[in-house]
């Protein structure tokens, strides 16, 4: 867990000042204790990520949310699969074999 100035050391090219604007408009969310804004792993890679999102493909400020938005959405379905995979994995073979050609059939409608 780090502060501000550590993440801004360590991403690079990032003024705390910024990324407190990021942190009140919620594009990140660390953790608040005891008024102390802590950064974990998680919190750093989005930040990385909003830094590159913002130099390589110059996403500004307004469309910022609605990227990240959609980021979550599509990393949330990503965890649902893996989910249904595991669960799918759990079922006797020929339940889940019934499971998987019903979706082949679904897909190829």
């Amino acid at each position: 867990m780090i502060d501000i100035d550590a993440v801004c050391r360590l991403v690079g090219s990032l003024e705390a000042r910024e990324l407190e604007r990021w942190i009140s408009e919620r594009w990140v969310l660390p953790e608040n204790t005891g008024g102390t804004v802590v950064f974990h792993e998680v919190d750093i890679a989005r930040v990385r990520l909003i830094v590159e999102m913002r130099r390589d493909f110059a996403i500004n400020d307004e469309a910022m949310p609605v990227v990240l938005r959609l980021l979550d959405q599509l990393y949330a379905a990503r965890r649902r699969l893996r989910a249904i995979t595991t669960a799918l994995d759990d079922l006797p073979t020929d339940l889940r074999a019934a499971v998987l050609k019903r979706l082949e059939d679904e897909g190829s409608e």
